[in-house]
C-alpha cells in the first residue's frame, strides 16, 4: 500500500446538494412553524372583516351589451371594427372617465332627486362571445341601477358618434387623396404627351433591332480578329504557316477562277512564306539524297562534296526567307492591331447609341406604367367615394344593449372577496415573515450548510432516533440493537477516530463536548465508549461534568464517589471506577455536584489521573460540560490528546458553535474533528444505513439457508 491516500477529486454533485440542503432548511422550517403561515391568513381574514363590517352597505346591479364586429353597407360590402385585441378596447372604452362622467350627467339630468354617489362599474366578456356583462356596485341602490343603465346608453351614444367622426373623416380624407391623384394623373399624361412629340415608340423599337443585330455582329468580328492576333502571337513560325497553308487549302476556289484559263489563281507561291516553306523541302530533300548516295559513297566524292554545297547554299537561303516570313507576319500582326482597334471603337460607339435606346424606351415605359397605375387608383378612389357614405348608409348599429340594467341586490361577493383577500395578504405576510426568520436562523439543518461553515472535518452523522413510548430520553446501545442506522453511525464514528491517524500520534485520552446544553452530548459519549468497547479496547468513561453529569443513571451504576472526590479530596480513582453490563467498559461517575471543577481542572492532580488512566486503559473518554456553559472545558482541554466537538443539526447556532470553537483554538486545543448528531434520516444529504435498513432484515430462516447465505456473500 502507498504511504499517502490519494484526495477525492471535485464534488460535482455539490450545486445540487446546496439546493436540495435549501429546500430540507424551508421544509423543516414549515414542519415547525406552519402555524405562522395559517395564523396570518387567519388574521388577515379577521381584519378584512372587521373593516368590511363598519364598511357602507353596497348594492349591485347588473346588465348585459352585445357588441357585433361586422356591419353591413350598401352593395355587399363590409364594415369591419379594429380585431387587434377588440375585446379588451371595448371593455376599457365602457369603463373610460368619458363614459362614467357622461352617465353621471344622465342620471343627474333624468333623476335630480338623487345625489350623485361613487359607483364601481365592472366589464367582463362571456368566454367565446362578444357579449359584455356590466356590474355597477354603489352605496344607493337606486341610483347604482339608473348609473348603470345611463353608462350603457351613453356608450351606445359614444359608439355612435366616433363612428360619424370617423366617417366624415373618411369621406374628407378620401376628396383630399382623390384630388391629390387628379393632379398626379393630369401631371403624368402631359409628360407622356411631351416625351412622345419628341421621340417615337415604333422608330425606338426598330431603331433598338437594328443596333442591337449591328453591335452583334461587330463584336462577333472582333472576336474573330483577336483569335488570329493571338494564334499569330503563340504560335512559332513554323506552326503559323503550316496553320496558313491548311486554311489556304481549305478556301474553296471561285469556279470561273478555275474555268477561265486567262486569269490567274493567285497562290501563296509569291509570298516570302512560300519560298521558305519551299526552300525547307528542298533541303529536306537534299539531305535524304545526301543519306542515300553516302550508303555507296564516300563523304570527298565529288557528287558527296556537290550536295553538301547545295545544301548550304539552301539553308543560307533558308534564313533568308525565314527573315522574310517573320518580317510578314509581323506586319500582319500589326495590321490585325490596327483593325481590332478601330473595331473596338466602332463596338463603343454602337453600344453607347444602344444604351440611348434602351434608356429612351424605359423612360417611355416608365411613364406609361406611372400614368396608368395613378389612373388605376384614382379610379378605385373615385368609385369608392360614390358608394361609400359611412355615416348615411350604415343600416344597423354595431353595439345593442341585450338585457337593460337590473333591479339592485345586496353585494354579497363585496364580503367574501374582501375576505378571501385578507386571508391571501396574511399568507403572503406569515411567509416573508418566514423568510425573514430563515435569515436571522443560523441553526444547521443539513450536512450541506455543515460543511459550508466549518472547516474542520466531519467524524461522523448520528441519526435522529425517537425515544419509546413513555419515555423521556433514548436507550444506550446494546446487543443486537434492532436500530441498525443509529448502531452503524456510532460505528462509522468509531472508525474515522481509529484511522484518523498513524498508530503513534492516535489519542489516548478523548473529551467530548458540545458549545450549549441539551446538544446529545452525554448520550453521544456513552454510545460512542460502548462501540469501541465492543471492539475490544478497554475503555475508561470519565463523567467530566462535576456539575450537571448524568452518565451514571444511564448506566445504572451509583453516583458518588466518582471523579469529583478524587480530584478535591485525594480519593483513589480506580475505587471509584465501576464496571458496566459492556465487556472492556469501565465508567469513572461525576461524584459529588461541585461549582469549582475549573479549579480542580487546572491542578496538577488532573494531569496525575490522565497519565494514570491512559496507561492502564486503551482509551480514556471525557464528557464535560458545554464551552459555553462553564470554564471547565478549556480548562480540562489543553490537557486532552484530542477534542470531539459535537453540534446537533437544527438546535445549535453555527455563531455559538464557531465561538466555542474559536475558545478551544485560544488554548492550542488539538480539535479532531465534528460530530452532527440528530439528523433527520429523510435529510436529503443523509444517505447511509438509514436508506438501505431493508438490507438488514434479510435472515435467513434454516442453517441450510444461512449456510447458502453466507457462500453467496463470499
Amino acid at each position: 500500500m502507498s504511504d499517502q491516500v490519494s484526495p477525492l477529486g471535485p464534488d460535482r454533485s455539490r450545486s445540487k446538494t446546496h439546493v436540495l440542503a435549501r429546500m430540507q432548511r424551508y421544509k423543516a422550517m414549515l414542519r415547525t412553524k406552519w402555524w405562522v403561515l395559517i395564523l396570518g391568513a387567519l388574521v388577515g381574514s379577521l381584519i378584512a372583516g372587521g373593516m368590511s363590517w363598519f364598511d357602507p352597505p353596497s348594492y349591485v346591479s347588473s346588465g348585459r351589451m352585445i357588441v357585433s364586429i361586422k356591419l353591413a353597407i350598401p352593395e355587399g360590402s363590409v364594415y369591419t371594427e379594429e380585431l387587434s385585441n377588440f375585446l379588451g378596447t371595448q371593455a376599457a372604452l365602457m369603463q373610460s372617465g368619458a363614459v362614467i362622467n357622461r352617465a353621471h350627467a344622465r342620471v343627474t339630468a333624468q333623476k335630480p332627486n338623487l345625489q350623485m354617489q361613487n359607483v364601481s362599474l365592472r366589464v367582463s366578456v362571456l368566454p367565446k362571445t362578444t357579449i359584455f356583462v356590466l356590474s355597477a356596485v354603489g352605496g344607493n341602490a337606486e341610483y347604482s341601477q339608473a348609473f348603470l343603465q345611463a353608462a350603457m346608453e351613453e356608450y351606445v351614444s359614444l359608439k355612435k358618434e366616433m363612428r360619424t367622426q370617423t366617417s366624415d373623416t373618411t369621406v374628407a380624407s378620401l376628396t383630399e387623396e382623390v384630388m391629390r391623384l387628379e393632379k398626379e394623373l393630369r401631371k403624368s399624361d402631359e409628360e407622356l404627351v411631351a416625351f412622345q412629340s419628341t421621340n417615337s415608340s415604333l422608330a425606338m423599337q426598330d431603331a433598338g433591332t437594328s443596333a442591337g443585330n449591328w453591335l452583334s455582329t461587330l463584336n462577333q468580328g472582333l472576336a474573330t480578329m483577336k483569335s488570329e492576333y493571338d494564334l499569330l502571337t503563340t504560335l512559332t513560325l513554323d506552326q503559323n504557316l503550316e496553320l496558313q497553308k491548311e486554311k489556304t487549302a481549305a478556301t474553296p476556289v471561285p469556279a470561273n477562277a478555275a474555268s477561265d484559263k486567262k486569269t490567274p489563281v493567285t497562290t501563296t507561291g509569291t509570298e516570302p512564306s512560300a519560298d521558305y516553306m519551299k526552300a525547307k523541302q528542298e533541303i529536306m530533300e537534299k539531305k535524304a539524297s545526301q543519306k542515300e548516295l553516302g550508303r555507296y559513297l564516300r563523304p570527298r566524292h565529288p557528287k558527296m562534296v556537290a550536295l553538301s554545297e547545295e545544301i548550304e547554299h539552301k539553308e543560307a537561303l533558308l534564313e533568308v526567307y525565314k527573315e522574310a516570313s517573320l518580317d510578314h507576319l509581323e506586319m500582319k500582326k500589326g495590321s490585325l492591331e490596327i483593325q481590332i482597334r478601330n473595331r473596338e471603337k466602332d463596338i463603343r460607339e454602337q453600344e453607347a447609341k444602344v444604351l440611348e435606346i434602351v434608356r429612351k424606351n424605359a423612360e417611355f415605359q416608365r411613364l406609361k406604367a406611372n400614368s396608368a397605375r395613378i389612373q388605376a387608383l384614382y379610379d378605385k378612389l373615385l368609385g369608392t367615394m360614390q358608394t361609400l357614405d359611412v355615416n348615411k348608409e350604415v343600416s344597423q348599429e354595431s353595439v345593442t344593449i341585450m338585457e337593460k340594467a337590473s333591479a339592485p341586490e345586496a353585494d354579497r361577493r363585496h364580503m367574501s372577496s374582501k375576505l378571501a383577500r385578507g386571508a391571501a395578504i396574511g399568507f403572503g405576510v406569515g411567509l416573508v415573515l418566514l423568510l425573514i426568520l430563515d435569515r436571522l436562523d443560523d441553526r444547521l439543518t443539513s450536512f450541506a450548510e455543515l460543511q459550508d461553515l466549518f472547516d474542520e472535518p466531519v467524524l461522523g452523522q448520528i441519526p435522529k432516533e425517537r425515544a419509546p413510548f413513555r419515555s423521556r430520553e433514548l436507550k444506550l446501545l446494546e446487543p443486537d440493537d434492532p436500530r441498525h442506522s443509529f448502531v452503524e453511525a456510532y460505528r462509522n464514528l468509531r472508525s474515522s477516530l481509529l484511522y484518523m491517524a498513524e498508530p503513534a500520534q492516535r489519542p489516548k485520552t478523548l473529551l467530548l463536548t458540545s458549545s450549549v446544553p441539551n446538544e446529545g452530548k452525554s448520550l453521544t459519549s456513552a454510545n460512542l465508549a460502548i462501540t469501541m468497547a465492543n471492539a475490544g479496547s478497554r475503555i475508561l468513561l470519565v463523567d467530566a461534568d462535576l456539575r450537571k453529569g448524568v452518565l451514571h443513571s444511564r448506566f445504572g451504576t451509583p453516583g458518588e464517589p466518582g471523579f469529583s472526590e478524587a480530584l478535591s479530596k485525594g480519593l483513589n480513582w480506580e475505587e471509584a471506577v465501576h464496571p458496566t453490563s459492556t465487556p472492556n467498559l469501565f465508567l469513572l461517575p461525576r461524584g459529588a455536584i461541585t461549582q469549582k471543577s475549573s479549579e480542580f481542572f487546572i491542578g496538577q492532580v488532573t494531569e496525575t489521573f490522565l497519565k494514570q488512566a491512559s496507561a492502564k486503559y486503551d482509551y480514556v473518554m471525557l464528557d464535560t460540560a458545554p464551552v459555553m456553559a462553564a470554564d471547565d472545558v478549556t480548562s480540562l482541554a489543553p490537557n486532552i490528546d484530542g477534542v470531539v466537538f459535537l453540534i446537533r443539526a437544527e438546535h445549535t447556532s453555527a455563531r455559538v458553535a464557531r465561538a466555542a470553537l474559536e475558545l478551544l483554538y485560544q488554548r492550542q486545543v488539538r480539535i479532531l474533528g465534528l460530530i452532527f448528531n440528530a439528523v433527520r434520516p429523510s435529510s436529503v444529504d443523509y444517505y447511509y444505513y438509514y436508506r438501505y435498513k431493508d438490507y438488514y432484515k434479510a435472515h435467513p430462516s434454516s442453517p441450510a439457508k444461512a449456510k447458502a447465505t453466507e457462500k453467496a456473500k463470499d
